[in-house]
C-alpha cells in the first residue's frame, strides 16, 4: 500500500487504517503526519505494525485543535 504522506496535515487529530471499509486500526496523534508516516517507513517494525501495513488500502486523518480533543474522539 502506498499512501501519499503530502495530503497528511501536519496537525493533532486521530487516522482510521481501512482495509476495504473495514476499519482495522484507530489512533490519535500531536501530529498526524510524523504518525501515519511511521507506519510506513521502510525499517521493520513490530508484528503489529506490519500486520497493518501489509493489510491498509486506506487511511482517513481528521484534525483537532490540539491532543486532548483528539483524545476524546
Amino acid at each position: 500500500m502506498s499512501i501519499d504522506i503530502n495530503n497528511v496535515p501536519d496537525t493533532p487529530g486521530i487516522y482510521k487504517f481501512f482495509n476495504k471499509e473495514e476499519i482495522i486500526y484507530i489512533g490519535k496523534a500531536k501530529n498526524l503526519k510524523k504518525r501515519v508516516s511511521s507506519y510506513f517507513g521502510k525499517t521493520l517494525k513490530d508484528r503489529k505494525t506490519n500486520q497493518i501495513k501489509f493489510l491498509t488500502d486506506r487511511v482517513e486523518t481528521f484534525t483537532t485543535k490540539n491532543e486532548v480533543e483528539a483524545l476524546l474522539l
